[in-house]
């Protein structure tokens, strides 16, 4: 059971939005996958405590889970919030925002992650694409990986956005995908790790993108940076898709292009070790 206030949950509520059953903008489908990612069964029995709404199982879910999981929700929910905010030119509430993370601070006994930084902050930061031959894929991946990351430049230079989120995750998972085999007890070992229904660890195949940036991000092979602007590169595959896009109401822009564009050089080079 979380220590969250009747305080705390006033303010959650606001900042999530969730008047009339909803959490922020996510449908069942993106709600559940999100929650996957902690090996959390959100549509399930457990969470029907109150009702079956997005916001009424995420109530359910504060009052039976510990601190630090409620608080590595949250945390990832307030990106969500703030980045969304942020790339598509919506103002957001500062001040509901930093008492909101003062909340997640305390759940995770961390005042780290009080602190906050914007995208435009992100984007001003220096990465230099590492050297190819540093990364933990195979050499014949590695000349693959390294057109794929000219064309995604080049198709930057040009305004094809999506096709430079689309390179992007799909060179971030390799990449990621070749560090998990190269050190498979590092990740399987992780509490981050995704599991199955009898709670053993996936198959690496099987894993989502998100789920290799959030056990990169916990055994500290990529910074927090990563995980928290990620967001447009996580569900890169579904965009794959025309209907999948639709549904999810995605629309790329130069913004979120340049920010996967940087969140990619910053993952590649924290994982060849060439970022301090």
């Amino acid at each position: 059971m979380s220590s969250l206030t009747a305080a705390d949950k006033r303010y959650l509520e606001k900042i999530l939005q969730m008047g009339g059953g909803y959490v922020l903008d996510f449908t069942n489908a993106t709600f559940a996958e999100f929650f996957k990612r902690y090996n959390v069964d959100i549509h399930g029995n457990q969470f029907l405590t109150y009702g079956d709404s997005k916001a009424k199982k995420l109530r359910a879910f504060w009052e039976q889970e510990s601190d630090a999981l409620v608080g590595r929700v949250l945390s990832d929910m307030l990106d969500n919030y703030q980045v969304a905010c942020e790339l598509n030119d919506r103002k957001h509430d500062a001040g509901l925002l930093a008492q909101s993370r003062k909340i997640v601070a305390r759940l995770l006994g961390n005042s780290a992650f009080a602190k906050v930084e914007t995208v435009d902050v992100f984007l001003n930061k220096e990465f230099g694409m590492p050297n190819i031959q540093r990364l933990p894929v195979e050499s014949t991946v590695a000349k693959i990986i390294e057109n794929r990351l000219n064309e995604a430049r080049a198709v930057l230079s040009v305004s094809a956005y999506l096709s430079v989120i689309l390179l992007c995750g799909s060179v971030l998972e390799a990449v990621l995908l070749g560090a998990a085999q190269k050190e498979p007890k590092r990740f399987n070992q992780s509490s981050a790790s995704p599991k199955d229904s009898n709670g053993k660890v996936k198959a690496f195949h099987e894993w989502s993108l998100a789920q290799l940036i959030d056990v990169a991000c916990d055994i500290d092979l990529l910074k927090p940076d990563v995980k928290k602007f990620s967001h447009g590169l996580r569900d890169f595959r579904n965009y794959i898709h025309p209907y999948e896009q639709m549904v999810s109401g995605f629309t790329p822009d130069e913004h979120t292009a340049k920010v996967c564009w940087q969140v990619l050089k910053a993952a590649l080079a924290s994982i060849a070790g060439e970022r301090r």
